[in-house]
């Protein structure tokens, strides 16, 4: 990205970077977990300057809008004020903007990770050849969890979310199954916020080991302490198995509801609420393999969100072995991407795309070759990409503020640049996105209408401080675990 030399004001490296110093923490967080956790977790991340009222204009770029009204744009500008997107169309003439030359970049919604459990971020890639879930747990529930402090929580979230923001997700759903007491939520929470993604918390109950079990009745404070408002970037929401209870505590909050399930003993537990009136639009689901086809029908005709885990499910054996992605397409509905963890693979959402893309051709060609009727269609690159960003945003329940680049819409906005020996010469704009594109061709993140992530590099973030947060959690975590660190091992143990 090259500064625009029009007569327009210019965005520069250091105005994009200059910021408050330091991290700010709200005085009950500073009560709940003490000064100890404060300075271990403090001064990683530089506050980003509110957008306000402040006017930025992309220019020049290619346009993948998602938005069918607006279409896609060859070339054209996109323009920003305050924290919401104005214009989107060919040459704006928007004078006094600062001004981000896109050429040679392509300007795309941010990716919305539909499930992520931020908490185990410290552990990435810890455990890659896992190949059930009962190895993921032994990793994660079952062993380090257990230990989890504050700042461990804190770190594992910021660790995630800047992951996150580096690979141009710029919403996560925070499946947040560790809260282990109530100052381990607020300090997720903490971490989402200061990080500046835009993130929606879903507090849940630990799996293993000792907590308070101040879950669920504590939704409640963390709803008045932390989200008096709908209207800002980190939200919250109920992790929450199929439970009536919990779901009905949820909605009493005006929550909405996240759940993980598969298979037929838990789809009958869902039938059993939807025969109910207790699924609805309010409710997200993960993973959905195996499901029966009452539960599909009930969850078609109920609104539900879903979204699949084209790597998790097959790294895992979850479901069938693969990713539901065919099974939600053959019942109409439209899903919702999302990584899932990350200790066995990366953060990164364009391998998500591909991953879903190269199965479900793959699925389909076999259908046909067993004689199916009528085998299913092979997914286009764009069905793909609606699934990272439109589909996730309703899965968010955001879609009225992200997930397509139109006017009215808040500034989530990616921008891939395309002139990198990896994507040069690009022939075909949503190809390269979803084909070809890393973490590494992402120049530009604007989360909100603040520039995250600039000239490739996260802005505002203290590396060394970042690396050192990091490294005292994972070394407490093992010593306490007991776990002697071997980086060629070829299973997790303990």
């Amino acid at each position: 990205m090259r500064n625009d030399r029009s007569s327009n004001s210019r965005i520069s490296r250091r105005g994009l970077i200059k910021a408050s110093a330091g991290v700010a923490f709200g005085a009950a967080a500073a009560r709940a977990v003490g000064p100890e956790a404060l300075a271990a977790t403090s001064n990683v991340v530089s506050a980003g300057a509110p957008a306000g009222n402040r006017r930025m204009l992309l220019k020049g770029g290619t346009i993948v809008s998602m938005d069918a009204r607006i279409g896609d744009v060859a070339k054209g500008d996109l323009l920003i004020e305050g924290k919401r997107i104005t214009a989107v169309g060919g040459s704006i003439n928007a004078a006094g903007a600062q001004v981000i030359d896109a050429a040679n970049c392509i300007i795309i919604p941010g990716f919305v990770d539909a499930h992520r459990h931020s908490w185990e971020g410290q552990l990435r890639r810890i455990n890659p050849n896992a190949a059930t879930l009962d190895a993921y747990s032994a990793a994660t529930h079952l062993s380090f969890a257990k230990f989890y402090r504050p700042e461990d929580m804190y770190a594992g979230n910021l660790i995630t979310a800047l992951g996150c923001i580096d690979a141009g997700i710029t919403c996560i759903i925070d499946n947040s199954h560790n809260s282990r007491s109530a100052a381990h939520s607020d300090m997720a929470i903490r971490a989402l916020m200061d990080s500046g993604i835009r993130g929606v918390h879903a507090s849940g109950a630990p799996m293993a080991g000792d907590w308070d079990h101040q879950w669920p009745q504590d939704l409640a404070r963390l709803k008045k302490q932390f989200f008096s408002s709908d209207d800002q970037l980190v939200t919250l929401r109920m992790f929450a198995g199929p439970n009536r209870d919990q779901w009905a505590f949820a909605r009493q909050l005006g929550l909405r509801i996240t759940t993980e399930f598969q298979g037929p003993a838990m789809s009958k537990l869902v039938d059993a609420l939807a025969d109910e009136k207790l699924v609805g639009p309010d409710n997200t689901f993960n993973h959905c393999g195996n499901l029966l086809e009452s539960t599909w029908q009930n969850l078609k005709n109920s609104g539900a969100t879903i979204d699949v885990c084209p790597r998790s499910d097959t790294q895992y054996g979850l479901g069938e072995g693969f990713p539901a992605f065919q099974k939600a397409l053959d019942h109409g509905m439209k899903p919702g991407f999302s990584v899932d963890n990350e200790t066995s693979y990366s953060t990164d959402m364009f391998m998500e795309m591909r991953v879903a893309f190269h199965i479900q051709r793959g699925a389909a060609t076999a259908r046909k070759l067993a004689g199916d009727a009528n085998p299913p269609a092979p997914v286009s690159v764009r069905d793909v990409l609606e699934c990272a960003t439109v589909n996730g945003a309703a899965c968010a329940g955001l879609s009225d503020k992200i997930g397509t680049l139109a006017p009215g819409k808040e500034a989530d906005i990616v921008m891939i640049r395309t002139d990198a020996i990896n994507l040069y010469p690009s022939n075909n704009a949503i190809g390269t996105v979803v084909a070809a594109a890393e973490r590494s061709n992402v120049d530009t993140v604007i989360i909100g209408g603040v520039v995250r992530k600039a000239h490739g590099r996260l802005v505002g973030v203290n590396m060394e401080r970042f690396r050192k947060m990091a490294d005292d959690s994972r070394r407490y975590l093992f010593e306490k675990t007991g776990y002697k660190p071997d980086i060629f091992a070829g299973s997790f143990k303990i």
